[in-house]
């Protein structure tokens, strides 16, 4: 069963989000049921590790809980969850590389190892946070498209489907999408 036959049968992610917000225990849970997949497989990608990802999962569900509230429509449900699923990880990036302290072989200035660059040709934590801010100030329906097509791996069919919109459209709004990032990480490392 595919994302929009359960948004068909159901109320949508914005209606469950309300009425989780209001303290409606079920909601909250049809929620976790319809997208605990999709936070579990990008935490995955990002770190690497089934068990970290299992744990920031829940963590992402319990920020979830307590910020449901400020979840007020303007964009897709999942693309508000998928930003604060990317915050998660990236918050245990940052705690994880000040836990991650060693010395030279000469004992002397402490080198920080940020998890997840240790592998040179891995993309740099710094990197994925400037790709993050790029993704950020794109324009709704590209942010949307890029990150169920580039992110998330839907094919445009099934993105086709979930935003109602021709397979054409989706294919345009990657395209741009692309386009703008490729302009805003230029800009971004101009300005460094």
């Amino acid at each position: 069963m595919s994302v929009v036959e359960v948004d068909k049968k159901g109320p949508s992610d914005y209606e469950l989000a309300q009425k989780s917000a209001g303290g409606d225990g079920e909601a909250f849970e049809q929620l976790y049921r319809r997208h605990f997949r999709r936070v579990y497989a990008l935490c995955l990608r990002m770190l690497g590790d089934p068990t970290q990802a299992e744990d920031l999962t829940q963590d992402v569900f319990v920020n979830l809980f307590n910020k449901i509230g400020s979840f007020r429509g303007e964009s897709a449900f999942t693309t508000w969850l998928h930003r604060m699923t990317v915050n998660q990880v990236l918050m245990f990036f940052r705690k994880a590389s000040t836990r991650s302290e060693l010395t030279t072989d000469e004992g002397e200035t402490p080198v920080q190892i940020v998890r997840g660059t240790e592998d040179p040709n891995a993309m740099p934590v710094v990197d994925r946070i400037a790709l993050e801010r790029a993704i950020a100030q794109l324009p709704p329906g590209y942010r949307t498209v890029f990150i169920l097509h580039d992110v998330e791996g839907h094919d445009h069919d099934e993105i086709a489907k979930i935003l109602e919109v021709s397979q054409g459209t989706s294919k345009s709004q990657l395209h741009k999408a692309r386009l703008k990032l490729r302009t805003l990480l230029r800009q971004q490392t101009a300005a460094a």
